[in-house]
């Protein structure tokens, strides 16, 4: 999961748009009815936001699925799943604090589990989302929807749904800007690398 910064792309000439507050809007429905689908409906469906922009994308999703699937509960079918204390590179990454983990009502055992999340990169944050589920309950299937996916994995994870495929240089950031989340505009841009 790459942080994204609160700045616009706006007066940065190193940043472009490559999804508008519109093309999020679409990819989130188009994600939306594809896990109706995966799911032959919305039966047993949960959706886990990784923190700290997969939990509002996971809103975003359930609001989805609940608009075109009535009787889907959004509220009580969504959840967040912190996995700072699961990760493998805490040594590495800048100290930042732990966020509640929030569990729907009925738990997960039994559950098809979607993890929402806003980069899908080397694949470690959904290794640690991983790990972390084993200590939470027993799902009956785990699937993965990211916003973008921009290759690059370091352990073999590949995303069920998502929103927008973007090759990149490694060199590269991937920053996603959310209102709930950043102020500003609801935007993807990439960075050029140094």
């Amino acid at each position: 999961m790459n942080d994204a910064t609160s700045a616009s792309s706006a007066g940065h000439p190193a940043q472009r748009v490559v999804l508008s507050s519109d093309d999020i809007d679409r990819a989130l429905t188009r994600i939306a009815f594809e896990i109706i689908e995966a799911n032959k409906g919305t039966q047993d469906l949960v959706l886990l936001g990784i923190p700290r922009r997969g939990y509002p994308l996971a809103q975003r999703l359930a609001q989805k699925i609940a608009a075109a699937h009535p009787g889907f509960d959004a509220r009580e079918s969504l959840g967040q799943l912190d996995v700072t204390m699961f990760r493998d590179d805490l040594a590495h990454q800048p100290t930042r604090s732990p966020l509640p983990t929030q569990l729907p009502k009925s738990g997960l055992d039994g559950k098809v589990v979607v993890l929402v999340d806003d980069v899908l990169y080397s694949g470690r944050t959904i290794r640690a989302a991983l790990d972390a589920l084993v200590d939470l309950g027993r799902p009956r299937i785990v699937r993965l929807a990211v916003l973008v996916d921009r290759g690059h994995r370091e352990l073999p994870i590949r995303a069920d749904h998502v929103g927008k495929n973007l090759p990149t240089a490694s060199s590269e950031k991937v920053r996603v800007h959310l209102s709930e989340v950043d102020s500003g505009e609801n935007e993807v841009v990439i960075e050029a690398g140094a």
